[in-house]
């Protein structure tokens, strides 16, 4: 048996989310199991579901290696299914090989240094799925930490748009490094890709990495120059990371918009003229709100990696992981605003700023400091 500190997160009916550093054990691999020693791993947005979803870190009870926080309604319910369950957090990281169970894949990996997607990755061990795990060469832990998640969504987003017969794609938030990623691959693939960003900088930084088509939702034009980008790429598939308010809403509007503006015959029914939004994050937590002006030729879907890559078959995932692991420090190189080690990542100020997801400023988690 192997023993080190593992982070846990446990949600009480009474509302009180608690974070804790605690000694762990973990058990020896079987079959296509790696237990890899973990040194890197990201604070994603999709972590922060359960680490620290709509709870009040601003009044909460801070001590070494453990927060107590309160979770207020509606969210404290929505999360009934988890409910006194000790739940151990991070989705992906990267680290050493120290032992294997008995099947090829598996023993292949010993001693090698790995991307991973444990769902325990906020530990100093964790066992994988050798399916699952990305041989890194010679690249660090550092590097290779964030080279599942966001590489393999903008990847699949692409390839989504490709499976549904589209050549342009709309993002939210794509300042981000997910966004980032999206960009380059949409260069290097030639996908038209229509940028909504919130910050004039982030126009900027966009426009100097390649991006064509950047649009500001915080300019009074937001809307006008949403409609002329879409007019010039064909762009009638979006991918939104916020969920939450009329950010889907807003880009179904101009779809329809421009769809009308090239028929050229009146219909009640608005276009003919397919538009669809993928929700694939909650950086915002209210009610999605839609408020249909847009015909009827309209969905909204969610999107998920594992489902998509499910969907998309063995070859297709294997040529995605392959590209990845050629372009690490290129295309699909991610940068970390800090670093912490498991305790350090309960910190108040720590949580208080990586909970609130800016652009630019993810933070990796070092469990060996």
């Amino acid at each position: 048996m192997t023993t080190g500190k593992q982070l846990f997160t446990t949600l009480t009916a009474d509302g009180k989310l608690t974070l804790e550093v605690a000694e762990s054990t973990f058990p020896e691999p079987k079959g296509n199991q790696v237990l890899v020693k973990m040194e890197a791993a990201p604070i994603n947005p999709s972590d922060l579901a359960i680490l620290t979803s709509a709870a009040d870190f601003e009044t909460a009870e801070y001590t070494p290696g453990k927060v107590v926080a309160t979770m207020p309604e509606p969210f404290l319910t929505g999360n009934k299914a988890r409910h006194g369950q000790r739940l151990p957090a991070g989705n992906e990281g990267a680290g050493t090989v120290v032992a294997t169970g008995d099947s090829d894949m598996a023993k292949a990996l010993m001693g090698q240094r790995v991307a991973c997607v444990p769902g325990t990755a906020f530990s100093q061990y964790a066992l994988a799925d050798a399916m699952m795990c990305l041989p890194l060469g010679e690249h660090s832990s550092e590097v290779g930490a964030s080279s599942f998640v966001n590489p393999m969504t903008a990847l699949g987003f692409v390839e989504t748009a490709r499976m549904e017969g589209h050549s342009a794609i709309v993002h939210l938030a794509a300042a981000s490094n997910l966004g980032q990623m999206l960009n380059r691959i949409c260069i290097e693939d030639g996908m038209n890709l229509v940028n909504i960003v919130r910050k004039p900088e982030h126009v900027a930084m966009l426009k100097e990495q390649g991006a064509v088509h950047v649009v500001d939702s915080s300019a009074p034009t937001y809307m006008a120059d949403l409609r002329a980008a879409i007019a010039e790429t064909g762009a009638f598939l979006g991918f939104d990371p916020i969920g939450g308010g009329q950010a889907s809403d807003g880009v179904l509007k101009a779809m329809e918009q421009v769809a009308v503006s090239q028929m050229s015959e009146f219909s009640r029914y608005g276009s003919n003229q397919q538009k669809k939004m993928y929700i694939y994050g909650r950086l915002d937590l209210s009610p999605t709100v839609l408020t249909p002006s847009y015909g009827l030729q309209w969905s909204v879907a969610g999107w998920l990696l594992t489902p998509f890559l499910q969907r998309a078959g063995f070859e297709t995932a294997g040529r995605m992981r392959k590209r990845v692991q050629d372009n690490l420090t290129t295309t699909f190189a991610s940068h970390y605003k800090a670093k912490v080690n498991l305790e350090q990542m309960l910190a108040r100020d720590a949580i208080l700023d990586y909970r609130q997801m800016k652009t630019g400023e993810k933070y990796l988690v070092t469990p060996w400091g």
